[in-house]
């Protein structure tokens, strides 16, 4: 049976099925360019994976891009040669009409890919996969997001060859590692396995081998489980037909740079994926949320619209804590932060939808910041979050402050509305709470809100920006009570009432 590794709703229990009972399922996306002597065999190696006792279901999905040589014969007599012999591997090919490089044959099979976890493997022999089985089983022992396959980590081989080549490999990986504060040994590898879902999400924008260091920052970026594995390599020589060159190191150094530098790291079809991102930049304003929000949690704590787990990771420990999202990639990286928190659970939850909450709903906490001004119904995402609560138990709910202040950054996050003390006063006790306070957070982030959004009608923040809002929150958090500024938010800490004797 497989078990699926992306954002699936878990039982309450939080217990994974034994490893051995774990299978999952692999597209190996092969991109294809003048490569007439070596694909075919390239090709018949992959076969070595139907015996593979961890993967349940495999497809590969060859892009031949624009051959110039024999190369598209040699596939097409391989694919004939393949239906009639049958096996277990589900083979698709697809062909591009002009030459779009590297990155672009990637993406052609990446939209294709239906499997769980998917691999880069170019059409040469410089690699085996036979190591593929390593790479696959990490996916299932260590809830992994991505794994690399290291030519560097100690393999058991490794072809002897171009001396400046692997100082060049070695340099890459030391800058790349700079910019994304990664431990890897191998950047440049071609063996990079990625949950689809997750790399589906990734907009990749490079056409050639600046593709590497552009999805091993992006990885970073999305704060990925990253792993690696020593595997062999038969490196070829240029004579033997190598591709790479020192003109392809050249602008990998620049891509480094370049994607150090951009927050591009969601596609576009994730509604305000690109603002959240970059407020990621401030880890210490998300730290003044949580110590905010921190002595009014118990210790049976139900989060709503828990993201990647920033907030989740500053209150845990708990007795019981059940971190949730509606994003089901959100949900599989709160999942992988569970393998040394056995009160930690993660699962889909959506606020509308009272089916979803967790069982048993025995709460004393629920945690639901900057989620209900994306609800329409509000008022019955509020009776939802009462119903996880015992009676006695709190919503500590944040929602942004001020209607006045409504803008270009409110519509490409998703907002409906802005709250005042009012309004949310009467939101909450419509609802069946009583309203113990509500605090007001943030008063300088009103002028930045009000800049960006309403005054110069942008849809994020600039880097710059961010980066100041990190180096100041020290002082924005000392002065913020005094300031004479209305809040960017307000929090609510309300209390669902024991039940009438």
């Amino acid at each position: 049976m497989s078990t699926a590794l992306s954002g699936t709703q878990e039982p309450a229990t939080g217990k994974h099925p034994q490893a051995s009972a774990r299978t999952t399922s692999l597209t190996i996306l092969v991109p294809v360019y003048n490569e007439e002597h070596l694909v075919a065999t390239s090709l018949e190696r992959l076969k070595v994976l139907e015996s593979n006792p961890d993967l349940d279901r495999i497809e590969v999905i060859v892009v031949d891009d624009c051959s110039k040589d024999g190369t598209p014969e040699v596939l097409q007599h391989f694919a004939e040669r393949t239906e009639a012999s049958g096996g277990r591997i589900a083979w698709t090919f697809r062909r591009h009409e002009r030459n779009q490089g590297k990155g672009g044959a990637i993406r052609t099979a990446l939209a294709l890919a239906t499997c769980e976890l998917a691999v880069i493997h170019d059409a040469d022999l410089e690699y085996h996969p036979k190591d593929l089985a390593s790479i696959v089983r990490v996916f299932l022992d260590e809830d992994a997001d991505a794994v690399f396959g290291s030519r560097f980590a100690g393999s058991a081989y490794r072809r002897v060859l171009l001396f400046r080549h692997e100082l060049g490999n070695k340099l890459l990986t030391f800058l790349c590692n700079l910019a994304t504060n990664l431990n890897l040994t191998d950047m440049e590898t071609c063996y990079k396995a990625v949950r689809t879902s997750l790399l589906q999400s990734i907009p990749l924008v490079s056409d050639d081998f600046r593709l590497e260091p552009e999805l091993t920052i992006k990885l970073a970026k999305r704060e990925a489980r990253i792993f690696e594995v020593p595997i062999s390599y038969a490196g070829r020589t240029y004579q033997e037909g190598k591709k790479i060159n020192w003109k392809d190191g050249v602008a990998a150094l620049w891509a480094i740079v370049r994607f150090a530098l951009s927050d591009d790291i969601y596609r576009e079809d994730a509604p305000g994926a690109a603002v959240l991102a970059r407020l990621r930049r401030a880890p210490r304003f998300n730290a003044w949320m949580a110590d905010v929000v921190r002595p009014y949690c118990g210790n049976r704590v139900l989060e709503i619209g828990a993201g990647i787990g920033n907030l989740t990771q500053q209150i845990i420990p708990r007795k019981r804590y059940v971190a949730t999202d509606v994003d089901p990639l959100h949900v599989a990286t709160l999942r992988t932060l569970r393998r040394d928190r056995p009160y930690l659970v993660a699962a889909r939850c959506d606020v509308t939808d009272p089916g979803s909450f967790p069982r048993p709903a025995d709460f004393d906490t629920v945690i639901c910041l900057n989620v209900i001004e994306h609800i329409q119904d509000d008022r019955q995402a509020m009776a939802n979050l009462r119903a996880a609560l015992e009676d006695g138990g709190r919503a500590i709910v944040l929602v942004p402050y001020g209607q006045w202040n409504f803008g270009t950054l409110d519509t490409a996050v998703g907002h409906f509305r802005r709250y005042g003390r009012d309004d949310f006063r009467r939101l909450a006790e419509a609802a069946g709470f009583e309203v113990e306070t509500v605090l007001s957070f943030n008063r300088f982030g009103t002028v930045g809100w009000l800049l960006n959004g309403r005054i110069l009608r942008r849809r994020n923040f600039s880097l710059l920006q961010v980066k100041a809002l990190n180096l100041l929150t020290p002082i924005f958090r000392m002065v913020d009570r005094v300031v004479p500024l209305p809040p960017l938010s307000i929090i609510g800490i309300l209390r669902r009432a024991p039940a009438a004797p």
